[in-house]
């Protein structure tokens, strides 16, 4: 199995770069302590989406920070990606092992505590918890899970959890402390005027 950390992950948005070219903003966090990057650029087509992850990879590798692609297995592949993210409606997760092999991170997107237990059947690398708060950057998922909701999912699921959906510096320790592995974040970083700063403070809080 993969060693990786969960505990500052980046989900990227382009859209909310404030204009910044993306590898600017992605190089700035991981600077400033973030420790895994998912590329989720939902508007890319194919050609686009490939060149930018090959340019995500070689600017992440010096750093020994995982890229993780979202959904897209066919890109993870083609850029040698340390892994990809799946949701509930994507590749299945047996299809997507058995393409990449097990040197690759597999994470896969939870929604309720019916998906959590049966993740336990699944070799899967960690699962993603989503979405904890109401968040405007992911309109697609069920009610949100709260803390509580993360302590449920702990307690009944084998794998590492990283939680996402309205994350953001002010409850950033409540919901490490609820039990989460890591936290997820897309707008708090990659909107932020500073994100390598903004990163640090993510860090700062979940050190508390």
């Amino acid at each position: 199995m993969p060693i990786f950390d969960l505990s500052l992950y980046l989900v990227t948005d382009r859209r909310l770069s404030l204009g910044r070219p993306l590898e600017e903003v992605v190089e700035e966090a991981v600077n400033g302590g973030v420790t895994m990057i998912q590329l989720r650029e939902k508007d890319c087509a194919t050609l686009e989406f490939y060149q930018l992850s090959v340019r995500m990879k070689q600017l992440l590798a010096p750093y020994k920070v995982p890229l993780i692609i979202n959904d897209r297995l066919d890109i993870a592949i083609a850029c040698n990606a340390d892994g990809v993210h799946i949701g509930q409606s994507d590749m299945p997760y047996k299809v997507a092992r058995k393409m990449l092999g097990y040197d690759k991170i597999i994470g896969l997107s939870i929604e309720t505590l019916e998906q959590a237990n049966l993740a336990n059947e699944l070799d899967v690398d960690y699962i993603g918890i989503s979405p904890i708060f109401s968040t405007p950057t992911k309109t697609d998922t069920l009610l949100p899970f709260g803390l509580e909701g993360i302590r449920q999912v702990k307690q009944i699921c084998k794998h590492k959890a990283v939680a996402i959906g309205g994350i953001h510096a002010n409850n950033a320790a409540a919901v490490y402390n609820a039990g989460a592995d890591g936290i997820a974040v897309v707008s708090e970083i990659m909107s932020a005027t500073n994100p390598c700063a903004a990163a640090r403070m993510l860090r700062t809080k979940l050190k508390r």
